[in-house]
């Protein structure tokens, strides 16, 4: 299996009208990095919010995409997955929020961390918001909870070896309602700062 985790699989319409894969990576690449520290600049105490996210996924792809930072209007297959509609998005994503600043709230021991976590990516992965960047925008969401519990950034995945492999498993064991396999990747993530 070839693995390009972090790169856009093929040329997406973009406003540069950039048709060369490995620059529209470059691109992608700079974006993400500049809301990594976007999100390192936050203030611990900082809730999410739905205008949060929408403002990580436009600092990460608002260079190149007119649909950085909004929410998805078409139905889209993921693997064998298919999210919700389009018009159940906004709904959701404010339950999502809702939960999960519930959650981070209440979180009092690494359990509870694991949870919020394992919650976070998940959750964020199964409604999958926006037309594109839903893995790379789950990650940040996700490492986002990290940072307030004081832990350094996770990767659930690497590119090399079968790593994105027993990641994309995790996550079909979750959508059958086994979180264990997701929990145990967070869980050799956590490392505290």
């Amino acid at each position: 299996m070839e693995d390009n985790t972090n790169w856009t699989p093929s040329p997406d319409d973009n406003k540069l009208e950039i048709t060369d894969k490995n620059l529209i990576n470059e691109y992608e690449a700079k974006g993400l990095a500049t809301v990594e520290l976007f999100v390192f600049g936050l203030d611990s105490d900082t809730l999410f919010s739905t205008q949060l996210i929408l403002e990580i996924h436009h600092i990460a792809f608002s260079e190149l995409y007119d649909w950085a930072g909004k929410w998805r209007t078409t139905q889209v297959t993921v693997g064998q997955l298919e999210p919700p509609q389009p018009h159940q998005i906004i709904q959701l994503m404010y339950q999502f929020v809702d939960n999960l600043n519930f959650k981070i709230g209440n979180a009092k021991t690494t359990e509870d961390h694991l949870d919020c976590l394992t919650y976070a990516h998940y959750e964020f992965i199964r409604i999958h918001p926006f037309n594109n960047g839903n893995g790379r925008t789950g990650r940040i969401v996700m490492n986002l909870v990290a940072l307030k519990f004081g832990y350094k950034p996770l990767d659930l995945y690497h590119r090399e070896g079968d790593s994105r492999k027993v990641y994309i498993n995790a996550m079909k064991s979750a959508d059958k309602g086994n979180f264990e396999p997701l929990a145990t990747l967070v869980r050799k993530e956590l490392t505290a700062f």
